[in-house]
């Protein structure tokens, strides 16, 4: 197996242990499968991508510091982090609800090199450049401030390190776009306002020496350089 195909396998079974949201990011519940394909107008090899390409900066054998915010209940993270048994790894959550998925998560795969926080991404509770990457998939679009969460995110990175993830962008997909208005925002799933495409790059260029941005439908992926 390739690293790819052993985490989309371990996805299968961690997401149908879980939550609504595991079951629908990872495709691995007939619900999950049919919101996947209605709201995002992911297929299943869609939906393999955008989970690969947002993951892909974080480079087999990576070993050194990394931090992912927020680390949701860790469907997504946990087999890669299991690939990594020699980085050092801080996941931070402000749902302490939602870490403790996570916990159980790493506790079932054996993972020990990872260590969990609650706290605010628009505070974030380290030193600046502490870390050599910083991973966030599907949580910019929920931050109330996200200005704030893109100042810190950047502050505890290193010169030279990788800020990688993912999340919801305007105007990409008008099927996404209208579940986001009519759904997701008023029960406070989703929080505006959003980025596009084009003003998540500009946003990136503004604060990293390198930034590449591309899409998967609605899904904005993202990484850049410091």
């Amino acid at each position: 197996m390739t690293r790819n195909e052993e985490i989309r396998a371990s996805y299968k079974t961690l997401g149908k242990i879980g939550t609504m949201y595991d079951g629908i990011v990872t495709r691995s519940t007939p619900l999950g499968k049919l919101m996947d394909s209605l709201i995002w107008g992911l297929g299943k090899e869609l939906a393999a991508k955008w989970i690969e390409d947002a993951l892909a900066p974080i480079p087999a054998g990576f070993a050194g510091k990394l931090l992912e915010v927020p680390v949701g209940t860790g469907v997504l993270t946990m087999p890669l982090y299991k690939s990594l048994p020699a980085a050092e790894i801080t996941c931070l959550d402000y749902s302490a609800d939602m870490m403790a998925h996570a916990e159980k998560r790493a506790k079932a795969l054996g993972i020990a090199n990872v260590t969990f926080a609650q706290g605010d991404v628009g505070s974030l509770p380290f030193a600046d450049e502490s870390f050599d990457a910083v991973l966030s998939l599907n949580g910019f679009h929920a931050f109330p401030d996200k200005d704030a969460a893109f100042r810190e995110t950047w502050r505890v990175l290193k010169p030279g390190g990788v800020f990688c993830g993912c999340f919801y962008i305007a105007g990409a997909f008008g099927r996404t776009d209208f579940f986001v208005r009519k759904m997701y925002v008023p029960k406070g799933f989703f929080t505006p306002p959003f980025e596009t495409k084009e003003s998540l790059q500009a946003r990136l260029e503004g604060l990293y020496t390198r930034a590449e941005v591309h899409n998967v439908n609605a899904e904005g992926i993202f990484c850049c350089v410091k």
